[in-house]
């Protein structure tokens, strides 16, 4: 089982080389670099937990490199590695939030131990940023908006089965609101004073989610110092939705189906069974019937999660709400960050109602935020709207390449302005890649 990812970067090939057996060997996947270039490159398209780190590199400071590898990924934890037992090195890397130091070559024997203790921390935070991103997010039947017949029609089946302890299969395109459904479910029934709690089975390796879902025992594998409790026996009485469920390995599928049968299950290293009382939503974007026949997905565990299906439909199929959930969005977030934001144009809802929204509401806020952020004056226009969206409904010969290069040029601008020059929070509100647009801030010359 791998107990996590570490990220090793050192100039020296040799040493980096007796670290990398020596770290593998315990279990640990290992990337590395020879510089701080390559590391972010690394840290830009994997994701690591713990990262051994040279202090002295020929690109940079290690000690320096901390405060831009916290303030980017504050989950990660980072061991300075330094040749000279430097005290001030040490205590500087502790206040820039390094995990530990140790002395290169000298404390070859201490790295696995605080390997351990450095992944087991970073676990604990998962598991922490999973509990608080709950909090508050108490969503009710009365926060679906949309009086089209099809959310009506969902919402309908929703309030009929909350009260039960039916299991429920939520079924629809990524971003129409699955977890919202789940929630209100939630609160609608007689679990609504026990714990919600959400997991995206896509966003876990097999190992990683069978650990977080079942727990494990001391000793079960490296870095299991302790007991832990998995996320179904401490819903404790609750609700557990399982997001993007199709994904789960098929090999923990059947601990899942034991779990549903008989409400109980094994936790990785142990013998005993462990007995829970937990209500299970799962949500697919998928054909399940498709991925059964595909081999993907036990057959037994489909009827037992599809007891009670509810199709949640795409925002494309429900268009007369467009305006009522902008108005909504919109007001939520002028709140947050741009107060002189009261209304729309016309323009900017027709627009709205032109669009596909492929990444239905989920693709629907985004613009919206975007647009609050971009707007100059009262009222959202249609130059708040991504290039793309500007043009629905012209045709493509109005609009030169110059012109369009040009409307690009300072709608980037205005974001970097806006985030004061943060560029990897510029990439996430543009929705492109940050290497994309470091390439357009050379290509269109834009200060940052």
């Amino acid at each position: 089982m791998s107990a996590g990812t570490v990220l090793l970067i050192d100039d020296e090939e040799k040493l980096r080389a007796l670290l990398k057996r020596i770290i593998r060997l315990e279990g640990f996947v290992v990337m590395e670099a020879e510089n701080l270039k390559s590391a972010n490159r690394i840290l830009d398209k994997e994701h690591i937990d713990v990262i051994l780190c040279d202090v002295k590199l020929p690109d940079g400071n290690g000690v320096e490199f901390i405060r831009g590898v916290k303030a980017k990924f504050p989950l990660a934890e980072v061991i300075l590695l330094t040749a000279y037992g430097n005290i001030s090195d040490g205590v500087q890397a502790m206040k820039s939030g390094a995990f530990d130091y140790i002395i290169k070559g000298d404390d070859n024997d201490k790295i696995i131990p605080l390997l351990s203790r450095a992944m087991e921390n970073v676990q604990l935070h998962h598991k922490i940023e999973l509990l608080e991103n709950r909090i508050g997010k108490n969503y009710r039947f009365s926060d679906i908006l949309g009086d089209s017949p099809l959310i009506r029609q969902a919402v309908e089946l929703a309030q009929k089965v909350a009260p039960t302890d039916a299991t429920v299969l939520l079924l629809g395109e990524t971003g129409t609101g699955k977890e919202v459904f789940a929630q209100a479910i939630h609160q609608a029934s007689k679990r609504s004073g026990k714990p919600f709690l959400a997991i995206n089975c896509s966003s876990f390796s097999k190992e990683l989610l069978e650990s977080e879902l079942f727990g494990h025992k001391a000793g079960a594998f490296t870095g299991a110092v302790r007991d832990k409790k998995g996320i179904i026996e401490e819903v404790g009485g609750g609700t557990l939705f399982l997001d993007e469920v199709a994904e789960m390995h098929i090999d923990l599928q059947s601990k899942l189906l034991r779990v549903l049968e008989t409400n109980q299950f094994i936790k990785v290293g142990d013998t005993k069974q462990t007995r829970v009382d937990v209500r299970i939503i799962a949500a697919t974007n998928r054909d399940l019937q498709e991925v059964v026949k595909n081999g993907q997905f036990r057959e037994d565990l489909f009827y037992r999660l599809n007891v009670f299906s509810i199709e949640l439909p795409a925002l494309r199929d429900r268009k007369k709400d467009i305006p009522v959930l902008a108005r909504h969005f919109i007001r939520i977030y002028a709140q947050k960050g741009n107060p002189q934001v009261k209304g729309t144009s016309e323009k900017f809802i027709e627009h709205l109602l032109q669009n596909d929204w492929k990444g239905n509401i989920r693709e629907l806020k985004n613009v919206l935020e975007r647009a609050v952020i971009l707007a100059e004056g009262p009222e959202l226009t249609v130059d708040n709207l991504p290039l793309e969206m500007q043009t629905l409904g012209y045709h493509p010969h109005t609009l030169s390449a110059f012109d369009l290069a040009s409307v690009e040029k300072l709608h980037i601008q205005r974001v970097l302005n806006h985030t004061k020059g943060n560029k990897t929070e510029a990439a996430r509100l543009l929705n492109i890649g940050l290497t994309t647009l470091y390439r357009k801030i050379e290509e269109y010359h834009l200060s940052s």
